[in-house]
């Protein structure tokens, strides 16, 4: 994000201008996913949009620390530029003084998803899930998970292992974002449940061993994750039960 989408224009230049940016370590959250180690020499890349829910959200706030937006995962910076203008626009119903508070809930509401109607196709290209992501869901979680466009799907022909499901079954990650925000109006970021919103797709990703040498371990919330920490940690408890050995065997001899 550091690399392509914040230093990129016109985002530069609307986060210097227009916001107080600050970033907080989800790395011990209980949402937080893993991911594979990028190391200081490797290229920046885009991805696409919403990728790695878990990983990072980025949240755009009042000052008073209300929940205007939240972007879970990574956004190309054109898009994101897109959304901070609009979070910009929520920002200025939230001040509104003619609004009650329940007027204001229901213009939140109704700006998400109108906003999520005027996203262009090229948006909903760039905002399709990752096929391991989707995968996921198809896997764990068809019958509840709300990634699924269950208006054209019909049950009676689908095949027991989701092979013939219609892409237009699976929402884009734009979609869910919308969608998911339309029910969260104006929400306190104390009690923003960042849990439940960030979760879609795979939390964890899968290391094969043969790509150790070349991508390293893990980084997030997984014990892979931490192999200094976890090193230590095995050292420690080593030290811990010699020490209790030894004191043992000294009692003994006396």
């Amino acid at each position: 994000m550091r690399a392509v989408s914040l230093s990129q224009q016109p985002v530069f230049n609307i986060l210097k201008q227009d916001f107080v940016c600050g970033y907080k370590d989800i790395e011990n959250k209980r949402y937080a996913g893993s991911s594979r180690k990028h190391s200081p020499s490797g290229e920046a890349v885009d991805t696409t949009n919403g990728a790695g829910p878990h990983n990072i959200q980025i949240f755009v706030m009042d000052p008073d620390g209300t929940v205007l937006t939240c972007l879970p995962g990574y956004w190309c910076s054109q898009d994101l530029a897109s959304e901070l203008e609009f979070a910009k626009q929520l920002g200025a119903v939230y001040k509104d003084p003619t609004l009650t508070i329940a007027d204001r809930n229901a213009r939140f509401t109704e700006m998400q998803l109108n906003h999520l109607k005027a996203h262009s196709k090229a948006l909903r290209k760039r905002s399709e899930m990752q096929h391991f992501d989707v995968a996921y869901e198809k896997e764990k979680r068809f019958l509840t998970s709300d990634v699924f466009n269950r208006t054209v799907i019909n049950p009676r022909t689908l095949n027991p292992n989701l092979s013939n499901l219609p892409e237009s079954a699976i929402k884009t990650c734009d979609v869910i974002m919308h969608q998911r925000m339309a029910t969260r109006p104006f929400i306190p970021y104390e009690e923003f449940d960042v849990a439940a919103f960030s979760d879609y797709g795979k939390p964890m990703y899968d290391r094969h061993e043969d790509s150790l040498a070349t991508e390293g371990a893990p980084i997030g919330n997984d014990p892979r994750a931490h192999p200094i920490k976890t090193t230590a940690k095995r050292e420690g408890k080593s030290m811990l039960y010699r020490a209790a050995r030894y004191g043992l065997s000294a009692a003994m001899k006396r």
